[in-house]
């Protein structure tokens, strides 16, 4: 019965850690303005919002670990990892 609760605790710990990944890129992709992402050649901002938004209320509808919580969880850390860096490059003030 311990390994089950210990399961379960691990499960919803990665839940909150992937749905707080999630939250965080689609906050600041949000703030980040528009003109930058054409300029670092990126999706536009409105694409980046849309991706990100569904990944969010995805996560709250469907299963924690299922295909689109996965997909979607691969769209924050692009996001983060790639386009994140290009947005900052392009907006920082010279």
């Amino acid at each position: 019965m311990e390994l089950l609760t210990f399961e379960s605790l691990l499960m919803m710990v990665l839940f909150y850690a992937l749905m707080a990944v999630k939250v965080w890129a689609f906050v600041d992709a949000l703030m980040r303005p528009a003109p930058a992402y054409v300029a670092a050649e990126k999706l536009t901002k409105n694409a980046w919002l849309l991706i990100l938004g569904l990944t969010v209320v995805s996560a709250f509808l469907f299963s924690p670990m299922g295909l689109l919580s996965i997909a979607g969880t691969v769209a924050a850390f692009v996001y983060i990892l790639d386009v994140k860096p290009a947005l900052v490059s392009v907006t920082r003030p010279r």
